[in-house]
């Protein structure tokens, strides 16, 4: 029984920490860290430089100006795009140090998934956001900003007090994610062939008319 709790907390927090990082990654490090340093949760050694207070300052520092870039509209969708190249390979590292001192093989495994999971709540997050910002008001950028970071505090939460609630919850997330994401894909490529025709002046070609609705011609006279 030990050793099935074991596997599902480290299978919890091998994917929790790939699937925060994706939304909020300073706030996945600074909460890690956090409780790691307080003694409120055990990292495993490959994590354990989260404690550091150093690496937990940096991370509340640029999770302070996330807070309020994020809150931007047209602002977080740059942020996103640079952050593309930061989230990602973080939710690889944390993915492989959250399996802890195991064989190589099972290491790089947990990276590879754990980047696929950062790649997809982050193309979420950032696809959401860009389709959000095409409404003027601020006010759906403040509430998607804040749920996201409910979502990542919460999930942390939930991984480490609750891991198997929290695996079953992320394999809804992954079957949801399915389907979702071709659909905010296929949102944006709309919004963009929408754009171009506005700045370019042209219209979309309207279909073509079934024969059976064409108008007849009048018989002449």
């Amino acid at each position: 029984m030990d050793a099935y709790q074991q596997l599902i907390t480290t299978l919890a927090l091998t994917m929790g920490t790939a699937w925060a990082a994706g939304i909020n990654l300073y706030a996945t490090i600074a909460v890690l860290g956090g409780l790691g340093l307080t003694g409120n949760i055990v990292l495993p050694e490959q994590l354990m430089v989260l404690q550091n207070p150093m690496v937990i300052g940096a991370a509340t520092l640029m999770y302070l100006i996330e807070f309020f870039v994020d809150k931007t509209p047209g602002v977080d969708t740059g942020w996103d795009t640079v952050h593309s190249f930061i989230r990602i390979p973080a939710g690889v590292l944390l993915a492989a140090g959250a399996v802890g001192d195991v064989n190589p093989a099972m290491v790089i495994t947990a990276g590879i998934l754990g980047g696929g999971v950062a790649a997809t709540t982050h193309t979420i997050k950032a696809g959401t956001r860009i389709l959000i910002n095409t409404s003027p008001e601020p006010f759906t950028n403040w509430t998607a900003s804040v749920l996201e970071d409910v979502a990542v505090i919460g999930g942390i939460w939930a991984m480490l007090h609750y891991p198997l609630a929290f695996l079953i919850f992320f394999i809804a997330f992954l079957l949801a994610a399915v389907w979702v994401v071709p659909k905010i894909w296929n949102g944006i490529r709309m919004l963009f062939q929408s754009l171009y025709r506005f700045f370019t002046g042209k219209t979309e070609p309207a279909p073509p008319v079934p024969p059976e609705q064409a108008p007849k011609e009048l018989p002449s006279i």
